[in-house]
């Protein structure tokens, strides 16, 4: 056991430049791999108690499990959540599809988008008196159209539009009035009909639904709207959906709606991808009342450019370390490993390199010696070592004492050996020529 400790010391200390070359392409990987995504972000959801509200809460709480903190920003709507992307206040922001295509095209090309997180209707509640076949009926009533810059607004506007029905067009008794403001005055009769846009699970949209003054219509000609309005898409809403108690709707209807899209900003780490977007598939997972369970997410609207994470997301799924370790870890080995595989191939020929500068270290040892000797097998046949043979005796004597407590590994004693017989050779020899010439003067 002693002899394996110390051959081991000798392998260690003959190899000791590897640490600095080691400690250096370490201190490389550290100082050129990219820094830990941020295990925070700000979310702008829109007016607290709306739908986006709602999920961005869900969500908030699914992320907290993995470590990671989602700060909901609130604000006025989609036109608000995209203002805060553009100028930094929020790495993430809820939007209604659509709104991204009133952005000139260099301040949507700073955009993102991480995917389609569900569907929203747009609903149209009315008295009980109503009549209703085209938007066009709707213009001799009181009508709340959304709030300014909302959601809402946006999309009735765009159906308006179709119909050659523009802003200026609109009549005075129609409101800009939205959420639970014009719900409140479409109950207590002050309107004649509203506009909602919001999953159908919404509390709103619920109170709507379960309010018996109040009756659910549907939207004719979506076909004709689908092909001037793309963002929009078709909605089929069955009888008793919404309320069964109060059979609302109480037909079959149609009608429209964008698409809520989670939308990335420029301060957006990429590498979060895929952990937001498991969050929201979890969320998600159980569907809703019109959308199947497993639906969503889904890959964003083609009108925003999507990072490479998320095609791969949508693609594979999650990545594979993320499959089995938290985030955090998973995260921090996938940084290293891209770097470590071109350390490991650095360290492999420098590895390889190390029997031979071992082996040359250790016959280094034994062999430095024998340059003294030829130095003086030179002499010997130059004649010119004269009478410092005395000296040169007691050195080579001192020199055999020092050999004795060089320390090789047991493999290499054969070659130490053979230097004490060399060097015992040589003592010998010059013994001979010191003689010979004490014997010379005599003759």
């Amino acid at each position: 056991m002693r002899r394996i400790l110390r051959d081991l010391k000798i392998l260690i200390l003959a190899n000791l430049w590897l640490v600095p070359v080691l400690a250096g392409l370490v201190g490389a990987l550290f100082y050129f791999v990219a820094p830990p995504p941020p295990m925070h972000a700000r979310l702008a959801t829109g007016a607290e108690g709306g739908g986006y509200h709602a999920f961005a809460e869900r969500l908030r709480t699914e992320l907290a499990e993995q470590g990671f903190e989602l700060e909901l920003v609130p604000s006025l709507g989609s036109q608000a959540n995209l203002a805060k992307l553009l100028d930094g206040s929020v790495e993430l922001a809820l939007v209604q599809s659509g709104q991204e295509l009133n952005l000139a095209p260099e301040a949507r090309d700073t955009l993102t988008g991480l995917g389609v997180m569900y569907r929203e209707p747009l609903w149209l509640f009315t008295g009980p008196k109503v009549k209703f076949e085209r938007l066009a009926d709707l213009k001799q009533l009181r009508l709340a159209i959304g709030s300014a810059d909302s959601g809402t607004q946006a999309v009735t506007a765009a159906l308006f539009a179709a119909n050659r029905i523009t802003p200026a067009d609109y009549p005075k008794q129609w409101q800009p009035l939205g959420g639970s403001r014009a719900a409140d005055a479409l109950v207590a009769g002050e309107l004649d009909a509203a506009f909602f846009v919001g999953p159908a699970e919404n509390p709103l949209i619920q109170r709507l639904a379960a309010e018996p003054k109040l009756r659910l219509v549907g939207l004719r000609r979506t076909q004709a709207y689908l092909a001037r309005l793309p963002h929009l898409s078709r909605l089929e809403v069955g009888e008793g959906m919404l309320d069964m108690a109060r059979n609302t709707p109480d037909r079959d209807i149609v009608t429209l709606g964008p698409v809520a899209t989670l939308v990335a900003g420029e301060n957006f780490h990429p590498s979060l991808t895929p952990l937001i977007l498991e969050a929201a598939r979890e969320v998600l997972k159980d569907g809703s009342l019109l959308d199947a369970a497993g639906s969503y997410p889904q890959r964003p609207p083609r009108s925003l450019a999507t990072l490479s994470e998320a095609e791969y997301y949508y693609d594979k799924g999650l990545p594979i370390l993320q499959r089995y370790l938290p985030f955090r870890i998973a995260s921090l080995a996938d940084r290293y490993i891209i770097l470590a595989i071109p350390l490991v191939i650095l360290l492999f020929p420098l590895f390889k390199a190390i029997g031979p500068i071992y082996q040359w270290r250790i016959r280094a040892r034994i062999y430095r010696w024998y340059k003294h000797l030829r130095e003086i097998d030179q002499q010997l046949y130059k004649g010119k070592l004269g009478g410092d043979i005395g000296a040169e005796i007691e050195r080579l004597e001192k020199l055999e004492d020092e050999l004795a407590r060089v320390e090789v590994p047991l493999s290499y004693s054969s070659e130490l050996y053979e230097l004490h017989m060399h060097l015992r050779y040589m003592i010998e020899r010059l013994h001979a020529v010191q003689r010979r010439q004490a014997l010379a003067p005599a003759q």
